[in-house]
């Protein structure tokens, strides 16, 4: 079995001092990604850069220190890895980072957030734009090597009406315009790819990775589900389990969102 986790710790610091690290010592995951990581490697204690027991690669924001961030954590060390995908206003982001395995690629995406009618939404969608290409680019140049491909990540965007509690009043937001879901269904429909945790658990609501720190969302368990594990279909039929692992009490909460983790078998 292959065990993959994918979890936004809203600043790797600040999650270290909440319970993230326990988190990490007691996982079984053979690959962890990371996002919203806020902070350059160099500024991170080495128990955090580089957890003893695991391989690390790292892509920090560039344009705008302490923020964005991603990473991926793994048990074996990568063939090769990647930062950014090619398009020149997104490579020094922070948003993008590639590790590859034998016969597995995986990223850690952390797409941005947006808002509607402003210059953020304006970026959200010029991201979309081009990253769809680079996801059918991706597959085809893994298939040539005998690879699959999982993107884990925060997508920012629920895809189902079952994918957030607030569906009816969030329908002009941005996270789920009706654009953006089309967009997702571009993902898995023209690109081909499978969202892993639908085809095990395809009735709703949820289960939900990311609540508001807002109010009583998290005890109302009104969230959304915005963590996907996203594989292309000779990988995704192998997914045993998927696991949202949600912190029994908000007290316990080391993130806004709770770590994502499927089983597969090799």
């Amino acid at each position: 079995m292959t065990t993959v986790s994918t979890v936004n710790v809203n600043g790797l610091r600040a999650a270290a001092k909440k319970g993230f690290t326990e988190w990490l010592e007691a996982t079984e995951a053979d690959v962890v990604c990371l996002q919203e990581v806020r902070a350059d490697p160099a500024d991170l204690p080495e128990e955090l850069a580089s957890p003893p027991g695991w391989h690390t690669v790292h892509a920090e924001s560039r344009l705008l220190r302490g923020r964005s961030g991603v990473a991926i954590y793994s048990r074996a060390e990568p063939t090769a890895t990647r930062v950014g995908f090619g398009v020149p206003e997104f490579e020094a982001s922070g948003r993008y980072v590639e590790a590859w395995f034998p016969g597995l690629v995986v990223g850690s995406l952390y797409l941005p957030s947006g808002e509607v009618g402003t210059l953020r939404q304006e970026q959200k969608e010029r991201f979309m734009a081009t990253f769809l290409p680079y996801l059918i680019e991706l597959r085809a140049k893994a298939a040539a090597s005998a690879c699959d491909v999982l993107i884990c990540g925060d997508w920012n965007i629920a895809h189902q009406e079952i994918d957030l509690k607030a569906w009816k009043t969030n329908r002009k937001n941005s996270g789920f315009t009706p654009g953006e879901r089309a967009w997702m269904g571009r993902v898995f429909d023209e690109a081909g790819y499978r969202d892993v945790q639908r085809l095990l658990h395809p009735d709703g609501p949820g289960p939900y990775t990311w609540w508001s720190y807002r109010g009583k969302a998290y005890d109302n368990d009104s969230g959304w589900r915005i963590d996907y594990q996203v594989a292309t279909p000779g990988l995704a039929v192998r997914a045993k389990s998927a696991e949202v692992e949600r912190a029994a009490t908000y007290d316990e909460r080391w993130s806004d969102h709770a770590p994502l983790t499927v089983v597969y078998s090799r």
